[in-house]
């Protein structure tokens, strides 16, 4: 019954592309999303929660799925594959999470309070830094040099009822002809939630501090320097999905943007950016009732860079060169504490110190062939190099590799091409890529991680060649009167993929543990991803919408890959008139029959969840009040999904309220 209520709902709705940038005829087409986060317009207007989580608004994207160990810091997973293989970074600066676990993604260090919006980037039409195979998302923070001269200003409040999660913000800016500055703040503090039918979910609670500022100064009108800083605190995070949890994750991120805009000529737009950030992550297990030795677990993570890029125009012809740079030590440790107070502690690396340099150039020409066609071309060429620097980590390592060298060096090159035809009611193109990347650090060098989703350890191997995939894409887009829908599909053929294998002549590590997997390359796998995308406009004021994703994932014995998404839709009508708006949405999979059973997933079975939403806004001068409402999953439906870790179910029926004050007060300043 259920998969027939979703074939219906499929069938007649359609998918708001509110959240996508719609190219017109005369733009270069690329498979890429514009997620809106920020205030470009009314926010009622824009998401039904507009105080939900970074993660929340990406997943909305058909290319991004969430790996989810908690109620906080879900990990984005693009194109079905994992951080390994994709790039996330903010305002283009390359982060790295110090947690081996994974359990701090970029995402986890910013707000929607200080994001205007996110570019998710499928495969090679990823404009990011550095080398990747899957796809990126870079978010981009609110441009304040462009606001109106005067002062500008926020308050926002939420509440959500399922895990009493409290929410409080704001922002206070101003503008002149020559400077600009802005802060804003925002505070998370949450309870244990509730899945379906009431049950609670221990240790999923967590507390959390944003604060960012920005200022900037224009030199002319063709010249700006701006400074910004964020930083965020997390404590007291509950990982129900995992034996610990969080007592600090901390992050501080520093930059300095240099911007050169001419009215005209070659150049269009210059940009070159210094930039630092730190990263402190520290798992511990002191919380929990039963534990069979203590363990603390924190990590580091510092990363120094910087970029220049430069966009132009000549003739027919759209170009971009970046030159960028970065250089990352990220160390991570365990200390287990014995209950005979005796004996001795042990400890050891589990990221050996690690130093990664990287220096890379990427070029793009986006040429237009006619006034309905154009080609992209691009490529990626860069220098990427690893060192073990501490002695001890390294010794340890040499165990297991006892000819392995502290250092490695490596080439890695990316080309791509995609031609695109648009005539304003039939839109279609097709790519054709090639990439390569390094193995991450864990998968080079990791000591003894522990995977509690599958129950074994995971040991790095410095000897890992790069992961080399081919990449085809395609989509077509058909626009005829109310009726949009748009296609895509990627399929990447990935040489030398790096996944744990079982090696049972070595012992675990941890206490339980089913044994020990080593990074190791397969011959080749396969992924395969499609989406379909429609939207419907009944009326001025109602809209139907509807999303399906199907993917598929082999390795070059025919088994599945782990964490590949079954298909998955949404599907819902929204109302809109004047200031009031209102939406009912379904999303769910089909039961994950096609699981990795060899690499340790077991079946997932199907769900189909309802939320409804409503919002107003009151309007006066240039300041606005907005209260936007909601239930998710009404029905209260107990489920969990294949990218959740070791099955934890989801949050339950939770009704939530956000409240938003926004002013602009122009005045000469």
């Amino acid at each position: 019954m259920k998969n027939t209520i979703a074939v219906i709902l499929t069938v007649i709705s359609t998918i708001c592309w509110a959240q996508e940038k719609q190219p017109d005829s005369t733009e270069t087409v690329n498979l890429n999303e514009i997620i809106v986060i920020g205030k470009k317009t009314a926010l009622s207007q824009k998401q039904s929660k507009s105080l939900t989580s970074v993660e929340d608004y990406l997943q909305k994207s058909s290319k991004i799925n969430m790996i989810k160990r908690g109620a906080y810091a879900w990990e984005p997973v693009i194109n079905n594959m994992s951080t390994e293989r994709t790039v996330i970074t903010i305002d283009g600066m390359r982060i790295f999470g110090a947690c081996t676990d994974k359990m701090d993604p970029v995402t986890s260090y910013v707000e929607v309070s200080n994001l205007s919006e996110a570019n998710v980037a499928s495969g090679q039409q990823a404009s990011c830094h550095g080398a990747v195979i899957g796809g990126s998302v870079d978010l981009k923070r609110n441009i304040y040099s462009q606001k109106e001269t005067g002062w500008n200003g926020s308050f926002t409040s939420g509440y959500e009822t399922n895990n009493k999660h409290k929410i409080i913000g704001g922002s206070l800016g101003c503008n002149n002809s020559n400077f600009f500055g802005h802060i804003d703040f925002m505070h998370r503090d949450a309870d244990n939630y509730k899945a379906g039918n009431g049950k609670k979910i221990d240790f999923s609670q967590f507390t959390k501090y944003n604060f960012s500022v920005s200022a900037g100064y224009f030199l002319n009108q063709k010249n700006l320097i701006e400074t910004s800083i964020i930083y965020d605190k997390a404590t007291d995070i509950g990982y129900p999905a995992l034996p610990m949890d969080v007592s600090l994750a901390e992050a501080k991120i520093m930059s300095l943007t240099y911007k050169y805009i001419p009215d005209s000529g070659f150049i269009t737009n210059w940009e070159t950016k210094v930039y630092f950030n730190t990263i402190t992550h520290k798992m511990d297990d002191t919380k929990r009732p039963s534990v069979t030795i203590h363990m603390d677990m924190p990590g580091w993570s510092d990363t120094y860079g910087f970029y220049s890029k430069v966009k132009g125009k000549f003739e027919n012809h759209e170009f971009l060169a970046d030159l960028n740079s970065f250089y990352n030590k990220s160390v991570a440790e365990m200390t287990m504490y014995p209950k005979d107070p005796k004996e001795n502690l042990m400890f050891m690396y589990t990221w050996p110190d690690v130093r990664t340099f990287y220096n890379g150039l990427s070029l793009e020409d986006n040429i237009k062939i006619s006034a309905e066609s154009s080609l992209r071309i691009s490529t990626n060429l860069g220098f990427h190099s690893n060192t073990a620097a501490d002695d001890f980590g390294l010794q340890s390592l040499r165990i297991f590799y006892p000819e392995m060298e502290a250092s490695r060096n490596r080439f890695l090159k990316s080309f791509s091409g995609n031609y695109s035809q648009n005539n304003g009611k039939l839109e279609y193109g097709f790519g054709l890529a090639y990439a390569e990347r390094a193995p991450s650090i864990s998968e080079g060098y990791g000591f003894y991680l522990y995977n509690s989703n599958d129950f074994y350890d995971y040991i790095g191997n410095p000897d890992l060649k790069n992961e080399k995939a081919l990449e085809g894409n395609a989509f077509l887009g058909l626009k005829i009167n109310r009726l949009h829908s748009k296609i895509t599909t990627s399929y990447f053929h990935i040489s030398d993929y790096i996944i744990g294998k079982i090696d049972p002549n070595v012992l675990p590590m941890t206490i339980g543990a089913s044994g020990i997997k080593i990074y190791e390359a397969l011959d080749y796998a396969t992924i395969f991803n499609s989406d379909l995308n429609l939207e419907y406009t009944v009326s001025q004021n109602w809209n139907l919408k509807t999303q399906v994703v199907y993917s598929l994932g082999k390795d070059n014995e025919g088994n599945n890959l782990p964490f590949i998404s079954p298909l998955r839709y949404n599907a819902g009508i929204d109302f809109k008139k004047e200031k009031f708006n209102a939406g009912i949405l379904a999303l769910g999979n089909l039961a994950q029959n096609e699981f990795a059973e060899t690499y340790g997933q077991t079946r997932t079975r199907d769900y189909l969840i309802f939320n409804i939403n409503a919002g107003y806004a009151f309007n006066w001068n240039k300041n606005s009040v907005q209260i936007q409402t909601g239930i998710e999953n009404v029905f209260d439906k107990y489920y969990t999904t294949f990218s959740d870790w070791n099955k934890i179910p989801r949050l339950g029926r939770n009704v939530f309220v956000n409240l938003s004050f926004s002013f602009n007060y122009k005045t000469l300043i």
